[in-house]
């Protein structure tokens, strides 16, 4: 039979080839898997070539089943050997066959993340570290990159110095270290970087691996790190072909070590490379097409490409722009409920919602429960019930209902040393008085027989609480002292916990709308409508609109994709930007070009006005929309009147206003100066009010229309 005569002329050529090493630069859609699977079956079935010979490197394990499926399905299982796996598995291998000559043995012990943390939760006692002050997660963090650095535990203590949190992580990094030697137990991070360690310094080992394999396939090639790579060179003899398979313009996982140099520059490593491009994709409309390619090109750390499709033109990509946050999830809802009622044949699985940061689903999950639609959340917890956003809540509640859930939760978050024998006497003595556990500490801790140190320590901890109760103008202004003030926002700060800081910043947009809904609106009212939305749970395995990172939605497609929080300074992410100056920002315009990409029939792009307590500034239409140029976009919603490149750099453009050139044209979503606050966008407009919303630490401020003090821009 003729294996290739369903592919295209790219995808054959790809194939087929193996006059020497290949790089297949695959865009979105054009069928690489296709390609992957056509290639090891002719390798198979044309050539002749041993199956056994043939390796194909994967990232995941569905990847893996899913080729290895696929070959099977053409072949037969009578054609079994190939080894499809991903990087750990075969490193499982090797390491199973040759790890003695490191001094282990063949029945290591290989942990995954929960073993990690248990192992970690005993240091933490042994070395006197409180979980609060260094979360687990940043522990695991800071040993994986100095493994993957070549920092020993020995170098990470010197490179600590007299830094006490720094310290406490490299005695927790040497402990660790211990521990696996001590136990024979190895890492994700360790089954690579042993395997690369044999294979450098045994060359009798090295040169088995070298016969075993002819023929080396990587999927996802712009996706490897340097010790995947190293590990690639290292399989690779002067008689091996390696074929990778994989998109530059797809590089999003910079931040986990991914490196784009590598797919970029393999004709040089690899010498004698030849270069496929598939171009055809089968997945998305000609104008969804177009846009992705527009908004590509403006990187220029690329290889150059255009994606075609056969497919007609379609809709043209939709831009809606929103008063507000609440407003643009509202958006979002009815047109999925449009859609749903008047096409034909959907259902609530066609739709997916793309955005840059967990926290920017809270608005739509609100409106989603709302309304009433099943949703799933994929990679994360829904909004309200983040670690995080618990705790912040919890703080919340003291200070109006003193309940003792919300005592019991975070007494000791962050950590002040108030242990369970501790809470035993505090809830005793409660129930003694007939007091919340909160009045019981407050009113009468003297009574309850508490160590000095642990008295001390709630006695502070309560001091603060209601000191911020006390000074506070609003909620908001209570939120920013309360957390700051009992330690919280500090303990994230020094944990680098950026996600985290900026799900309460969100929170904390969540406020502010609430506060602009509600003028006579208090905490307590807030707190009881967030209560609904956390209690309530809407899920269907059957039928569900799909929440998720850009990042998770790689490798997927849906007939409808909404991209949401497309803001400057959102996304593009600012935090990124700053990071990695012009290769943070093509990094985040990659991540857009894989969000569109994902689109089958439809590419909806959503963005709204108003202030953003995590970029920390009005938000303004990212650049990424005007990057796709006006053949292939509709605009919709409020018209834009101020685009990113004309914002950035923040320079002031605007004229003063006095009380004789009084601008009668306000509306929300305006972006003004203030000669003290600085950079603001108008909430509300009341008669010759403004409410306006400044970066921290004004806030929210209600201001004359006409006053000198203010310039349009």
């Amino acid at each position: 039979m003729d294996l290739t005569s369903q592919l295209n002329p790219a995808q054959k050529e790809a194939a087929t080839y193996l006059d020497g090493h290949l790089r297949i630069v695959a865009g979105a859609g054009s069928g690489k898997t296709r390609v992957l699977t056509y290639r090891i079956a002719y390798l198979i079935d044309e050539i002749g070539v041993d199956p056994r010979s043939i390796l194909a490197i994967t990232f995941t394990n569905k990847a893996a089943n899913e080729m290895r499926l696929r070959v099977e399905k053409i072949l037969g299982s009578s054609h079994s050997g190939v080894l499809v796996c991903t990087i750990h598995s075969l490193c499982v291998r090797i390491l199973r066959q040759h790890i003695r000559v490191l001094n282990y043995p063949a029945s290591f012990v290989i942990m995954d993340e929960e073993d990690q943390r248990a192992l970690l939760k005993r240091l933490y006692k042994q070395e006197e570290v409180d979980a609060k002050a260094i979360s687990y997660h940043s522990a695991l963090n800071y040993i994986s990159v100095r493994k993957n650095s070549q920092i020993s535990p020995e170098m990470a203590l010197e490179e600590a110095g007299s830094l006490y949190g720094e310290r406490k992580k490299a005695l927790l990094y040497q402990a660790y270290v211990a521990y696996q030697e001590e136990h024979y137990m190895l890492d994700f991070d360790d089954l690579i970087i042993k395997t690369n360690q044999i294979l450098a310094e045994h060359e009798d080992i090295r040169q088995y691996w070298q016969r075993r394999f002819q023929y080396i396939h990587v999927d996802e090639f712009q996706d490897v790190d340097a010790q995947n790579y190293t590990l690639v060179k290292w399989l690779t003899s002067p008689e091996t072909i390696v074929c990778v398979v994989g998109d530059p313009d797809q590089t999003i996982y910079s931040f986990r070590g991914a490196n784009v140099r590598f797919i970029l520059d393999f004709e040089k490593d690899f010498e004698g490379a030849k270069t496929i491009y598939l171009n055809q994709n089968y997945r998305s409309t000609g104008n969804i097409l177009q846009a992705a390619n527009a908004l590509i090109k403006n990187n220029q750390d690329r290889l150059e490409k255009d994606l075609y499709t056969r497919q007609k033109e379609g809709a043209k990509v939709i831009h809606y722009s929103a008063d507000s946050d609440v407003l643009e999830a509202k958006y979002v809802v009815e047109k999925i409920e449009q859609l749903i009622s008047t096409v034909p044949d959907i259902n609530y699985r066609d739709f997916a919602v793309l955005y840059r940061a967990n926290y920017l689903s809270r608005t739509l999950e609100q409106e989603l429960i709302r309304m009433q639609i099943p949703y799933r959340l994929f990679g994360g917890l829904k909004f309200f019930s983040r670690k995080e956003i618990k705790d912040a809540l919890s703080y919340l509640r003291l200070t109006v209902f003193q309940d003792d859930l919300a005592f019991e939760r975070v007494v000791n978050t962050p950590g002040r040393g108030i242990g369970e024998k501790t809470l035993d006497k505090i809830r005793q003595q409660a129930r003694v008085l007939g007091l919340s556990m909160y009045d019981t500490c407050l009113l009468h801790l003297s009574s309850i027989g508490l160590s000095n140190k642990a008295a001390r320590a709630i006695e502070q901890w309560q001091f603060a609480i209601e000191n911020a109760k006390r000074q506070a103008g609003d909620m908001l202004d209570l939120f920013d002292r309360l957390l700051g003030d009992v330690g919280y926002l500090e303990m994230l700060r020094i944990d680098q916990e950026e996600t985290r800081l900026e799900n309460l910043m969100e929170l904390k947009n969540s406020m502010a709308s609430f506060m602009a809904r509600n003028e006579e609106g208090s905490l307590e009212d807030y707190l009881q409508e967030v209560a609904l939305y956390t209690n309530q749970d809407v899920d269907d395995d059957e039928q569900y609109v799909s929440l998720m990172t850009i990042h998770m939605s790689k490798g997927l497609e849906f007939p409808y994709v909404f991209v949401i929080g497309l803001s400057e300074n959102i996304f593009p992410s600012l935090r990124s930007m700053e990071v990695g100056s012009q290769a943070g920002l093509e990094e985040e315009r990659r991540l857009a070009y894989v969000a569109f990409t994902r689109a089958q029939k439809q590419l909806f792009l959503v963005e709204s006005r108003g202030y953003s307590y995590v970029s920390g500034g009005p938000k303004i239409a990212s650049r990424f929309i005007d990057e796709l140029g006006e053949d292939v976009i509709v605009h919709e919603g409020k018209t834009n009147r101020y685009k990113a490149i004309d914002y950035l750099p923040p320079v002031s453009k605007g004229k003063q206003l006095n009380l004789n050139d009084t601008p009668t044209d306000w509306k929300v979503g305006d972006l003004l100066v203030h000669d003290v606050f600085g950079k603001g966008v108008v909430l509300a407009v009341s008669g010759e009010l403004l409410q306006i919303a400044f970066p921290l630490p004004y806030g929210i401020k209600m201001l004359q229309a006409n006053h000198k003090a203010l310039k349009k821009k």
